[in-house]
């Protein structure tokens, strides 16, 4: 593979001579430019070389979204250093556990990350930078280099020097540190033009900054010298108040805020014309709800579908695919993606496999676990190695994708494979559910068995009568054996159902089916 690659922090750099007053960064009244970006990412870097930390080392960063705590991210990113975004949402415990595995020079902390969590890492040789004045730490006005001195040269990095090690969700067992390179993140940033970022571009950032969700739109707006807009905490009217006025142009969402933006009453009142695509990722909007977002919201809509571990990816662009909204579209230029069966086989035209991958978008590694990176691997016949998703999907006759579901989550019933996704979608189809989430519980008689947990959008929704209506259009073994009614479903930061959950809150509350 080539190494000749733009790294993220040139880009920026050139961004500050040729546009300086061009917006960067905007957050509620404070509004940075190129230039201001530029040099308070230099003051970072220095302060982390005056420290005596460099190429090879990390930072960790556990606060809300900031100007402050970008310019931290991208100042360790200039030093030759690489980010760890921690989820301010784990427990104080979780965060020890991936601060003590992750090994950083620096931790940053602020707002809501908890103020017990430098007080369990004495003895640990990490400096604590505070972004909020309540919590422990040096301030970080007082930490900052005053100016970065004349001359000062930073360590010149290669394609493959890690650039971030992110914590996955953890939805689906113990959060893995997952290690992205310069050539993995230049292979998003690098997709500006066919994404629709250029310098007139205001991407709207309401995702937390330690998502891989939020970074795929965040670096390619700075890539191309766009302006990012940024909210401390999502909020579906704030947001459309924010797209309205700052003619917005971008968005990355994940599911549930395009269904909390889109149930306001108020939706259509506003005037969001300015908007030239909307992203969807993290998980699967229905059909249904594509269709909506195409029909109600100006722009195109974008759906992509991939892990934060990479590997193989794919891109729907439904404004120009509408009998394709049930899928998540083709494999990107240039990733190779195949699906597995059991035996370890590639399956058959039209037949449901785990989905493996293959591209220069693929995670380094899982840090300090080389038993989980040789787990997800996938070895073809050809001896070339692919990475294992755990999702289980088929291709249809036109090579669109189209996910059944994660393989934990595929339900065994009587020997038969259930695929949540599949009786999600004709819940969905009812015009009284408003979200649906379906897990497998055990059963005496058939191992496994299917239950709906249901938000509905009337309150005289009767739920013996939703599940009747189900089981007449559902397959005999995809039947529901139970249907609770609920005001919300468990997710995590990013909006994903914590589906284990639901499994174990019903076992608990009614034994086995």
């Amino acid at each position: 593979m080539s190494d000749e690659i733009v790294f993220l922090s040139d880009l920026i750099a050139g961004h500050a001579r040729s546009a300086p007053d061009r917006p960067a960064v905007i957050l509620g009244d404070r509004r940075i430019g190129y230039a201001e970006l530029d040099a308070l990412v230099d003051r970072a870097a220095a302060a982390l070389r005056r420290d005596g930390a460099g190429r090879g080392d990390r930072i960790a960063i556990c606060a809300g979204s900031s100007v402050e705590y970008l310019v931290a991210f991208l100042g360790a990113l200039r030093n030759g250093m690489a980010a760890v975004p921690l989820p301010a949402s784990a427990s104080v415990e979780q965060l020890h556990g991936m601060i003590r595995d992750s090994g950083p020079t620096h931790l940053l902390i602020g707002a809501p990350c908890p103020a017990e969590v430098p007080e369990g890492l004495t003895g640990a040789d990490i400096r604590v930078v505070s972004l909020s004045p309540q919590l422990p730490g040096d301030a970080w006005e007082g930490w900052l280099s005053p100016r970065s001195p004349a001359g000062l040269s930073f360590p010149r990095m290669d394609a493959d020097t890690e650039f971030n090690l992110i914590y996955s969700s953890g939805t689906t067992g113990a959060p893995k540190g997952i290690v992205h390179s310069h050539r993995f993140r230049a292979g998003v940033y690098s997709q500006t033009q066919l994404l629709g970022f250029d310098s007139d571009a205001v991407m709207l950032i309401s995702t937390p900054l330690y998502s891989n969700t939020t970074l795929t739109g965040l670096f390619p707006t700075l890539a191309a010298g766009g302006t990012l807009l940024l909210m401390e905490k999502f909020d579906a009217g704030a947001f459309l108040d924010l797209s309205e006025r700052h003619r917005v142009t971008h968005a990355v969402l994940v599911p549930v805020q395009f269904r909390r933006i889109l149930a306001r009453p108020d939706f259509d009142s506003f005037d969001l014309g300015s908007y030239r695509m909307k992203y969807v990722t993290s998980s699967y909007l229905s059909a249904e709800e594509k269709r909506e977002v195409l029909d109600r919201w100006p722009g195109g809509l974008i759906e992509f579908y991939g892990l934060t571990e990479g590997g193989g990816s794919t891109i729907l662009f439904a404004h120009d695919n509408p009998t394709k909204l049930h899928t998540v579209g083709r494999p990107v230029a240039g990733h190779d993606i195949r699906l597995v069966g059991e035996d370890g086989a590639e399956v058959s035209p039209g037949k449901v496999g785990e989905v493996v991958g293959r591209s220069a978008s693929s995670m380094t590694h899982y840090h300090n676990r080389p038993d989980l990176t040789e787990a997800a691997r996938w070895t073809a016949p050809d001896g070339v190695s692919y990475f294992r998703t755990g999702d289980l999907a088929r291709f249809d006759d036109d090579g669109f994708l189209i996910i059944c579901g994660r393989k934990k989550d595929m339900i065994i019933s009587g020997g038969f494979n259930i695929y949540p996704t599949d009786l999600e979608a004709v819940l969905l189809g009812h015009d009284q559910v408003a979200d649906v989430a379906v897990v497998g519980v055990p059963s005496t008689q058939w191992g496994e068995t299917p239950v709906a947990f249901v938000i509905p959008n009337s309150p005289d929704v009767d739920a013996d009568a939703l599940r009747d209506w189900a089981n007449a259009r559902l397959g005999r073994m995809q039947r529901l054996h139970a249907l609770a009614l609920a005001d919300e479903l468990p997710r995590n930061a990013l909006g994903k159902v914590l589906k284990a959950k639901l499994s174990e809150d019903f076992v608990n509350l009614h034994g086995a089916a």
